[in-house]
């Protein structure tokens, strides 16, 4: 992987390269003005400015240069003040650069974006992503940008940044998307690429629907590492949910289906590429595999779980790949939270899970293990997960059943409409993201699960380290969803209303149902917890 690096200030435009308010209307088009017209059009007003073509081409010119495509967004380490507007193409260009700016006050600013690639392992393929990081916006305020380099038809969205302080906030997330697609089999005719579904695009229908301020990818994003063409997969990836990623980050955590053969020392190089995110990690092998941000008063920890996991799912077996650092990335991260005034809180998006009652992959003991005693000692309110192509939740829950060879976490409450996050973690599964291969149709019916205990020190005939499962008594189950597969949950925060009062965290889980990708409310359910401001920490 190398990086091409054009410039790191963001400026203002100077003169005839300012576009007004007029001019931004008019080139967002089909692209952005819809998702732009309910917020932003009653911003104001400004004066017109000409626009300066040989400063700013706004259709291709006869050089032949790529289009922009699968434009998206990710938030900066601030998501209050930046935000990294990110897009791809399949060769070379010059001059990438982002224009942006309010409706009030036209796209008076732009930052160079900053090129990094990567070599695709089976096609032996160059893919480029242009990053362009935008610093120094105002919090809680909406912005539209044009993304173009060098004769390309410049592309455009939106995007809302994070508010300051204690404010309400709404987010999604969701696991197990896929692409959907078909492709050039090997042989020359067409065929269905592995695991897409139309769900898979009427997912993003349904996020759009919703339009939360952001949106948790929960792992195994697009399955590319079980396609004959991982880079058309990808890119199919990106074209289908532009429709939403360039109006709103989409904050992915890598599953184990981002492990793909022959692609960086991990196997994780194109989703180290197409990212860009707010990691704090120096070793450029670890860049970006885990990260936290904070939106409101909920501090958001993504955590990569092939590190620390026993399940042998990816392309290479990478279990323990950051000799610990991952761990004390997150007990850092857990501490802080927990230590800080600021935040109410504490969610963790991830991909392999801590509880199934499913006969799919199953819960991973290495995850009970590492992160159990971690998300106790803090009191994680949420872990989101996917891996599982269902929908379940667990009772709230901490420490472990006496005795449990399993370390079968121990429900603390009953509730299910109405939880106290105070008491224990509530753990969800959100695989219903659009993948083929559902699992709702495999849950235990006599009030088990099963644990991965176990692999196998070699790879058995399916290239794959053997799972050792043990029975559990899940003693944890709270909801399942038996008769849908495909789905997302959508979180909105109350803040409460003074230091030291209750705030809320009300949830709903959509149902994408079959065949046209209607919504309907699958359940509701709210926690609660006393705000951080009110008490010693």
């Amino acid at each position: 992987m190398t990086t091409h690096t054009e410039s790191a200030e963001d400026r203002p435009a100077e003169g005839p390269e300012g576009l007004s308010r007029r001019h931004a209307l008019g080139l967002l088009g089909t692209a952005g003005a819809g998702a732009a017209a309910t917020g932003l059009l009653g911003a104001g007003t400004a004066q017109a400015a000409p626009l300066a073509a040989p400063a700013f081409h706004l259709t291709a010119d006869s050089s032949g240069a790529p289009p922009v495509q699968g434009l998206h967004l990710t938030f900066g380490a601030d998501p209050r003040t930046q935000m990294t507007v990110s897009w791809i193409t399949d060769r070379p260009v010059t001059r990438p650069v982002v224009r942006y700016g309010t409706l009030e006050h036209g796209f008076g600013s732009s930052k160079k974006a900053q090129t990094v690639t990567y070599v695709d392992g089976t096609s032996n393929r160059t893919v480029y992503v242009h990053h362009a990081p935008l610093k120094g916006l105002t919090p809680d305020t909406d912005y539209l940008y044009l993304a173009t380099h060098e004769g390309a038809t410049p592309d455009s969205g939106t995007f809302r940044t994070a508010p300051q302080g204690r404010r309400p906030v709404t987010f999604t997330s969701f696991g197990d998307q896929s692409a959907p697609q078909v492709t050039w089999a090997a042989d020359g005719t067409v065929g269905l690429d592995a695991n897409s579904t139309p769900a898979t695009k009427d997912i993003v229908t349904g996020i759009e629907q919703v339009a939360p301020l952001f949106h948790l990818l929960n792992g195994d994003l697009c399955y590319a590492n079980l396609d004959v063409d991982r880079v058309r997969t990808w890119n199919n990836f990106f074209t289908n949910n532009t429709r939403s990623a360039r109006f709103r980050p989409w904050m992915p955590a890598a599953g184990n289906h981002e492990i793909e053969k022959a692609n960086g020392p991990l196997g994780l190089g194109a989703y180290q590429t197409y990212f860009s995110l707010p990691s704090t990690e120096t070793d450029a092998e670890l860049a970006g595999l885990w990260y936290a941000f904070t939106a409101g008063s909920v501090r958001v920890i993504v955590l990569q779980n092939d590190d620390n996991c026993l399940q042998d799912g990816g392309d290479v077996y990478i279990s323990g790949y950051s000799g610990g650092r991952q761990l004390a990335f997150l007990e850092k991260e857990l501490k802080a939270a927990r230590a800080s005034k600021d935040v109410d809180w504490v969610v963790v998006a991830m991909h392999q899970v801590m509880v199934s009652s499913s006969d799919a992959n199953g819960a991973d003991l290495g995850l009970r293990e590492k992160y159990g005693p971690l998300f106790d000692r803090y009191g994680v309110d949420l872990v989101l997960c996917g891996h599982e192509h269902n929908y379940e939740r667990s009772l709230a829950v901490r420490g472990v059943v006496n005795g449990s060879e399993t370390l079968t976490p121990n429900p603390v409450s009953q509730a299910t409409d109405d939880i106290d996050a105070d008491l224990g973690t509530v753990h969800m599964i959100l695989g219903g993201g659009g993948v083929s291969g559902t699992t709702n149709q495999k849950f235990f019916n006599d009030g088990t699960g099963k644990v991965i205990t176990a692999v196998s020190s070699t790879a058995g005939p399916n290239g794959k380290r053997t799972s050792t499962y043990v029975q559990e008594k899940a003693v944890w189950v709270g909801v399942r969803d038996v008769e849908h597969p495909y789905g997302f949950a959508a979180f909105t925060v109350d803040p409460g209303r003074h230091a030291g009062d209750t705030t809320r965290m009300h949830v709903t889980y959509y149902n994408v149902n079959k065949p046209n990708g209607e919504l309907s409310v699958f359940e509701t359910f709210s926690l609660h917890r006393k705000r951080s401001d009110g008490h010693a920490r």
